[in-house]
């Protein structure tokens, strides 16, 4: 793929929130590509018909945030993580096809191995909130590294025992009432919905039932200190934070569209930093 003259994109609804277009424009500045990165807010309904015009847009290819990550998979041809993970968040034109995968997972387990290397190191019980495709990466990525027990705790208990389905035993399904309980004894709580998100509820989370030495990992990064990462803290907890997983998730797509493999850089933590303190 030539990485002359490129453009990708994110497609979500809604959008304006992403971050994704300071990251690329970073990197597009730094290896000296003649390219564009740009936001693009699409309805569900109107996916199908946006994906159907992509060239002629004048994009590669592009990002998927909620809640388009499943229908991304419908829509394309993926790869074997997007079928694993059964949803996609990278899109890429490739002689005329539109192939998919999903690096949400390399993103959340960069995050974890970045904060705590050998965080899984005996890690028998994780807790997994939320359903969709950012749950569904995590899931994924605690399988990969062999976790024996994985809770999905939903507010939609149907959602959840969908996650089950599709994963296998290894995965409990629990009502957002369970939570207590599924937090006894759990080395890992993953963050993986929109709980604590600018504009959606913000939970009392009561981390004591964890095991001393548990992880948290959040997916929200607008906040950058979400309730979750607060309580983590507040206990002296080892926390992976939600930029640290965009900037990781990032960095696949990137090499897809425009040909060169970035590296996620202290100056670029420090550069998204700013712009969402600013707000």
């Amino acid at each position: 793929m030539s990485a002359t003259a490129t453009a990708a994109c994110i497609m979500g609804w809604p959008v304006e929130h992403s971050r994704s277009p300071l990251i690329h424009g970073h990197w597009l500045r730094h290896h000296g590509i003649a390219g564009a990165y740009r936001r693009e807010a699409v309805r569900p309904e109107a996916f199908p018909g946006f994906l159907a015009t992509l060239a002629e847009r004048g994009y590669v290819g592009g990002n998927v945030t909620m809640p388009l990550k499943e229908l991304a998979l419908e829509l394309s041809e993926p790869d074997a993580r997007a079928r694993a993970v059964a949803a996609a968040n990278t899109l890429w034109l490739e002689e005329g096809r539109l192939r998919s995968t999903n690096t949400d997972v390399e993103g959340f387990i960069a995050s974890l191995d970045e904060a705590a290397p050998g965080w899984d190191v005996d890690l028998e019980k994780a807790v997994v909130i939320g359903a969709g495709g950012a749950a569904r990466a995590a899931v994924h990525g605690l399988i990969e590294r062999r976790v024996a027990k994985i809770v999905v705790v939903n507010r939609t208990l149907a959602r959840a025992e969908a996650l089950r389905a599709h994963f296998g035993p290894r995965v409990h399904p629990a009502s957002f009432e369970a939570l207590p309980e599924a937090l006894d004894g759990a080395g890992l709580i993953a963050n993986a919905s929109a709980l604590g998100m600018r504009g959606h509820p913000v939970p009392a989370w009561d981390l004591a039932p964890m095991r001393a030495d548990a992880m948290v990992a959040e997916a929200v990064y607008a906040p950058l200190e979400t309730s979750l990462l607060k309580a983590a803290r507040a206990r002296g907890m080892r926390a992976a934070d939600g930029l640290a997983m965009l900037l990781h998730q990032a960095g696949g797509g990137f090499e897809r569209w425009f040909g060169v493999r970035p590296q996620v850089t202290p100056e670029l933590r420090a550069l998204v930093e700013r712009e969402l303190r600013g707000h």
